[in-house]
């Protein structure tokens, strides 16, 4: 199920600065991720989290290299990378990837933001990455889905300050971006994936329904766009691609016998996650 990108849909993704792709990943796969993130005490403890300035709190885990397992099989995978290479016109390579965990009744919420925003400190030079939003659970209006301002990233970099505990973009900018841009709830079901720019604007709402909505996200840069200084996040790497096959075989030993078979992470190299809380 290798994904190529139409001339249409790149064309449309350069307009709107999302592109959305239902059921990119079938029932058994995205079933194997969402079953391997929910009883994975490693990812659970790597987590970590940010105030939302709203009263609520955003947990999440973020790892910098793919790995091994099933994380690294979804990030990994030729149906992503292929499309992310189409959207990037560059060889892509893995930047990080984060479960985004927005538990039922407790999920905070994220302010509005562009991901280059951040990216920028870390000696990123041009916008050009790409955020594959890979939806876990349901992801809906009452449980906080993904909302988006359409065409935002048209706007170029801005400023971001702090927002509680996240960097947020400067609220009158956006304020102003929103009266001339369409904002959007991306509603998405399990197995759905959200391509966005770097300098798109969303955010997402607190949860206060009885569902959780977990969320994966693989973020790629392109190798010419490789930061010209080191950071938490890593420079160019190439990246080892996968057959989509691989998900569900690398699946399957996730619920082998051997419980040492697929560990999640190699600790003596990320440390990304506890630099971001410090």
């Amino acid at each position: 199920m290798s994904l190529a990108l139409s001339d249409d849909q790149l064309a449309m993704y350069q307009r709107d600065g999302f592109l959305l792709q239902s059921q990119l990943f079938d029932i058994e796969e995205i079933e194997l991720l969402r079953r391997s993130a929910k009883a994975d005490k490693q990812l659970d403890d790597h987590s970590f989290g940010r105030g939302d300035g709203e009263g609520g709190t955003v947990r999440l885990a973020l790892w910098n290299h793919p790995g091994q397992g099933i994380y690294g099989a979804f990030a990994r995978c030729e149906r992503l990378v292929s499309a992310a290479e189409q959207i990037l016109r560059d060889e892509p390579y893995h930047y990080h990837s984060k479960m985004i965990m927005k538990d039922a009744r407790v999920g905070g919420a994220w302010a509005w933001h562009q991901d280059y925003g951040y990216w920028y400190g870390n000696g990123v030079l041009t916008p050009n990455l790409v955020s594959c939003f890979i939806a876990v659970d349901p992801s809906t209006h009452e449980n906080g889905c993904l909302q988006v301002i359409r065409g935002s990233h048209l706007c170029g970099r801005i400023h971001h300050k702090l927002t509680g505990e996240q960097a947020g973009a400067d609220a009158e900018r956006v304020a102003e971006v929103a009266k001339r841009f369409e904002h959007r709830y991306v509603e998405m079901a399990p197995g759905d994936v959200l391509f966005f720019h770097a300098n798109l604007l969303h955010r997402s709402d607190q949860n206060h329904s009885e569902h959780p909505r977990w969320s994966m996200i693989c973020c790629y840069n392109a190798k010419s766009n490789d930061p010209y200084k080191d950071s938490h996040h890593p420079r160019y790497t190439p990246l080892s691609r996968l057959p989509d096959s691989a998900i569900k075989e690398v699946g399957a030993q996730r619920f082998s016998s051997d419980e040492h078979a697929m560990a999640w992470l190699d600790p003596n190299r990320e440390a990304s996650a506890s630099r971001l809380e410090e």
